[in-house]
């Protein structure tokens, strides 16, 4: 009994220092990156794609899950943060972040993180049992992830990918809405695109000289992971043009006229693909999105666009 007390006398402590301490709290919201639940509205993708985004129930219960499943990215994320604290204080960006720059405690983050974990996870079985499951797979496959797997050249960016699928289940599951083939697959093929991307920042950064960056770049090189980008924005672009004319999905959706969405994604895709190739600039996709109007006009095209398809 004398680590569950421990665990619970941390946690206290941390909560109570946090009301104490204003600056201390930006810390711990900085180190849970709300920023980064802005990728958790693909949990709303089935709603949206099934038409049921108008339905009061369904929305209620899709934000929910997206409430759960953020706490649950968070938890992660601070797991992640514990793990590299070493090798991110010697990253110009990741330096920064709380534990890496002293600003929060390990002790404190490991607590903080199982508050987040258990809200999560608790809050699933008992709100939404249907999604809970999913929820905790994320957590399992994040926390392997976090512990050595991300070192694991090619696996790594899969296992990424595999992430966003299970935000896709947990929207699934939530609404009892199935998921059809064709958003999984481009799904998919999006995160391997964008987790190379990735990688290809870090090695732009170890090519500058720049330590910290994941040991996985071992497995990569510039050439491997250029032609690999390549690759998934091709088969993303022709798997999502297949979509929009697939006579399933034409007669699903009831219009014939999606393939004038194509556009905003070959945009949004070749912009991306401009920042990494021409400005050397792939980092978190997140800021990205939030500090690019381009990109940010593309999304936005394409969602009123298949809006007014969909919605009219």
């Amino acid at each position: 009994m004398k680590i569950p007390l421990l665990v619970y006398d941390r946690i206290v402590f941390v909560m109570n220092t946090m009301n104490n301490s204003p600056a201390l709290l930006k810390s711990f919201i900085r180190l849970a990156r709300p920023n980064n639940w802005v990728k958790n509205l693909l949990i709303l993708a089935p709603l949206f794609f099934g038409l049921k985004l108008t339905d009061r129930v369904l929305l209620i219960r899709s934000l929910l899950v997206i409430v759960l499943f953020s706490l649950a990215a968070s938890a992660v994320y601070v797991f992640n943060d514990i793990k590299d604290a070493e090798s991110d204080r010697r990253h110009p960006a990741k330096q920064n972040r709380p534990v890496a720059a002293g600003d929060i405690s390990q002790g404190k983050a490991a607590a903080f993180m199982i508050v987040l974990a258990f809200v999560s996870v608790g809050g699933s079985f008992f709100l939404l049992p249907a999604a809970a499951m999913w929820i905790c797979i994320y957590l399992l496959l994040n926390i392997a992830y976090s512990a050595g797997l991300k070192h694991v050249a090619i696996l790594d960016v899969f296992m990424i990918a595999l992430g966003f699928l299970l935000r896709l289940a947990a929207g699934s599951a939530a609404t009892g809405i199935p998921l059809s083939m064709w958003i999984l697959l481009i799904t998919f093929v999006m995160a391997l695109f964008i987790g190379l991307a990735k990688r290809r920042d870090d090695l732009i950064l170890a090519e500058n000289g720049v330590s910290g960056t994941r040991s996985s770049i071992d497995g990569y090189n510039l050439d491997f992971v250029n032609h690999g980008m390549t690759v998934m924005a091709a088969v993303l672009i022709v798997a999502y043009i297949m979509y929009t004319v697939s006579p399933e999905i034409t007669r699903h959706f009831h219009s014939r006229y999606l393939y004038l969405t194509v556009i905003f994604v070959i945009l949004g895709i070749l912009r991306y693909m401009q920042r990494a190739f021409v400005e050397k600039d792939t980092g978190s996709p997140v800021d990205i999105f939030f500090h690019d109007h381009f990109i940010q006009l593309a999304v936005l095209g394409w969602l009123l666009t298949f809006w007014t398809l969909l919605y009219r």
